[in-house]
């Protein structure tokens, strides 16, 4: 399992704090809009919409949360 894989699996089991500590390693998009994920968890949203704007993404508030995991699952690398 890649490194981006288990950071979403963190977040999806709402365990955003580990999350946090392996897409801040990463400089790739992806883990950019998950980092923005786990600010947004967090309740940290200014943060939260720095890290989308980052990642060229929509922000698109906690409500979207559950929606924003589900599509970065499917844009993970196979």
């Amino acid at each position: 399992m890649s490194n981006l894989a288990r950071a979403v699996e963190l977040l999806e089991t709402g365990a955003w704090q580990q999350a946090h500590e392996i897409v801040q390693e990463d400089k790739s998009a992806l883990a950019a809009w998950l980092h923005g994920i786990v600010h947004t968890l967090e309740g940290d949203l200014d943060n939260a919409q720095y890290w989308y704007r980052k990642a060229d993404r929509v922000f698109r508030g906690p409500a979207a949360v559950q929606e924003e995991l589900a599509a970065a699952r499917r844009s993970l690398p196979e």
